[in-house]
């Protein structure tokens, strides 16, 4: 049986759970959807997760309907049982609206997903970026308690970062706060879904990774990948620890560009915490420790980046597979509105 959650209100943006709902987070990403249903002082009561939704609008919102209703049903309830859903995509995002603007790797552009899956739920939905909906469950989470200014770095099939500010999440004008995953930084390299050459996402993401792969066995190169069909980022990071030295080589480039990428939002948001999660994070302690490998090399030459990174703790989500879930519920949350709120919305 489902326990009934107090009555709450938020800042308008966000509906709040009425008596006796529950709460549901989404967790759209480029190669999955995940769904949490919570109840009463965040209890798990299901998970749920499917195959990417599709970049045609109308199967899109079909799909996410679906396994939103199924993760409802597998929890004991139905949608009458809901107070409000927050979702979690990768793109650029009118928070105030609901609407996704551009997302790059979905393929979805000027998507109403907001008043859309309201229309087919019947319930009040919020939608955010995916990963500042992360920060502000960072935020909230009792493991960060009292760090205000930290940053979430997601890297998955695409990659982005959710910035934290003050105990205020950090959108920017145009909502593109912390979008670094198309920062160049190898002008001459292989082209990326957003137009340009070289992005981040082309040489850290997984996508990324597993492109570089596929390239690598094309080429001819030694290497135990040759015997996968379509190595993967995870086939990668496996090979790397087996000690191949294709893979090992990808590995160290994608962990030197983290590392990178580090060291420049620290620079620019100046940052005490920042956490690494996205599915390329499970790869564990041989991913931190080629970060920190990256983070000595920026170090060493200057006593600036040196004292700068000393006092940045840099660490992986890890295995903590509801961080997009659970910031798409903390969007939910009244106590949360001084974090998502910002002055030019709503």
């Amino acid at each position: 049986m489902t326990t009934p959650i107090r009555r709450r209100r938020s800042d308008g943006r966000a509906p709040a759970p009425t008596s006796g709902r529950l709460r549901v987070g989404v967790d759209i990403g480029g190669s999955k959807v995940a769904v949490l249903v919570v109840g009463e002082g965040d209890s798990v009561l299901a998970r749920k997760s499917v195959p990417a939704a599709s970049s045609e609008p109308d199967q899109a919102i079909a799909q996410i309907a679906a396994v939103i209703r199924e993760a409802v049903g597998e929890a004991g309830a139905t949608m009458a049982d809901v107070a409000a859903i927050g979702l979690g995509v990768p793109g650029r995002v009118d928070a105030a609206t609901g609407d996704v603007t551009f997302a790059v790797n979905l393929g979805w552009q000027h998507l109403p997903l907001g008043r859309r899956l309201e229309a087919a739920l019947g319930v009040p939905c919020v939608v955010e970026n995916d990963v500042r909906a992360a920060a502000v469950g960072l935020h909230r989470h009792e493991g960060y308690r009292g760090v205000d200014d930290l940053i979430y770095l997601g890297i998955g099939t695409g990659i982005s970062a959710g910035v934290v500010l003050d105990g205020r999440l950090h959108r920017g004008v145009r909502g593109m706060a912390g979008e670094i995953g198309h920062v160049v930084l190898d002008p001459d390299g292989v082209s990326c879904a957003c137009g340009l050459r070289g992005c981040f996402e082309t040489i850290a993401a997984g996508a990324g990774i597993a492109r570089a792969a596929r390239t690598a066995v094309e080429a001819g190169e030694s290497t135990i990948l040759a015997a996968t069909t379509d190595p993967t980022a995870v086939d990668v990071f496996a090979a790397a620890e087996a000690g191949d030295a294709v893979a090992a080589r990808l590995v160290d480039r994608a962990a030197a560009a983290i590392a990178r990428m580090v060291h420049e939002l620290v620079l620019a948001y100046d940052v005490e915490l920042v956490v690494i999660g996205g599915g390329i994070s499970r790869a564990g302690a041989p991913l931190l420790d080629r970060i920190q490998a990256g983070l000595a090399r920026i170090a060493a030459p200057s006593a600036f980046a040196a004292e700068l990174l000393a006092e940045t703790d840099v660490r992986l989500a890890g295995s903590d597979h509801d961080i997009g879930t659970r910031g798409a519920i903390a969007l939910l949350d009244p106590l949360a509105k001084e974090v998502v709120a910002r002055e030019a919305v709503g």
